[in-house]
């Protein structure tokens, strides 16, 4: 009998589908050979998202990224960054994660075993009151923050912003994935760009994956 895996470079075939009070609908599926996790709308872990973020810690740069100690994940899902960072890049330090819906935190548990990387710990938590409450300062803040299509909008107002700036190092990185799915969309991210002064170099990387736009931020001072 031929295999899941192997009938998903022919046909997604997904294995498991949970209800969830954030992001409405979660599934796991394989495709292309490979477990990708989903909303009803776009991919949330692995595929084109794991791709997306890749890109945007490659123009980081590898091996700046390996010489970083403290990296903060804001969203999770299934954890691919989480992965890309530990299996790929190589990064030794501690990587904090942190995820609001439950229900993505088991089926990564579950199905992706995030749990069982030694340099990560996941917590359950909202981001906007996670950056309120920690006392730690890290080297690469990731943000891919998201309930199906649908970005909060804290992620770009001014206090926000300016909180995720202070818990950042002098030299080192935010990652920011958004979406521009139309104008609005557009006019918000030139907004956000023009939120930071001159100690701050940001880069804007369009169009990557059709409809994601990468930023990255580099603090100078």
């Amino acid at each position: 009998m031929i295999s899941k895996k192997l009938l998903s470079y022919f046909i997604p075939i997904k294995i498991h589908q949970k209800k969830s009070a954030i992001n409405k609908n979660l599934e796991v599926t394989w495709t292309n050979g490979q477990l990708v996790m989903d909303s009803k709308n776009t991919n949330y872990s692995y595929g084109s998202l794991q791709r997306i973020l890749r890109k945007g810690l490659h123009y980081i740069g590898f091996e700046r990224i390996r010489n970083f100690t403290n990296i903060l994940v804001l969203g999770v899902a299934g954890g691919s960054v989480v992965k890309t960072l530990t299996d790929e890049i190589g990064f030794k330090g501690k990587i904090t994660g942190v995820e609001l819906d439950p229900e993505a935190i088991e089926l990564a548990k579950k199905f992706f075993q995030i749990d069982s990387i030694p340099n990560f710990d996941i917590v359950q938590d909202d981001a906007f009151e996670f950056v309120l409450k920690t006392r730690e300062k890290y080297d690469l803040i990731i943000i891919d923050v998201f309930q199906d299509t649908v970005m909060p909008n804290f992620l770009f107002e001014e206090f926000f912003i300016n909180r995720v700036n202070f818990l950042l190092n002098v030299n080192g990185f935010i990652l920011f994935n958004t979406m521009v799915l139309n104008s609005d969309h557009k006019q918000r991210n030139s907004d956000y760009r023009s939120r930071f002064d001159p100690n701050y170099s940001v880069r804007m990387y369009p169009k990557v994956e059709d409809h994601n736009e990468l930023f990255t931020i580099k603090k100078l001072a």
